[in-house]
């Protein structure tokens, strides 16, 4: 019982030396913000496309239907 334990303590402390460095972590989390920064950005990108898209459309309506009423007055 008592070699179970220091091995298994043993396995626990080269487990524990195994993980990443206090630096690794920093490097992992500013990668991880960029990316998550990035995502963000394309997502209101997009928006910002449809939105575009949508003001486009609504103006083209609109012209349409002031072409048509014109030609209605004309007539």
């Amino acid at each position: 019982m008592k070699k179970l334990f220091v091995v298994s303590v043993v396995a626990a402390l080269i487990a524990a030396a195994c993980g990443p460095s206090a630096a690794e972590k920093e490097a992992q989390r500013i990668a991880d913000s960029t990316r998550i920064a990035d995502s963000i950005a394309a997502v209101q990108a997009q928006q910002q496309k449809i939105a575009d898209s949508i003001a486009a459309a609504a103006a083209a309506d609109s012209a349409a239907k002031a072409q048509e009423a014109k030609a209605k007055a004309k007539k």
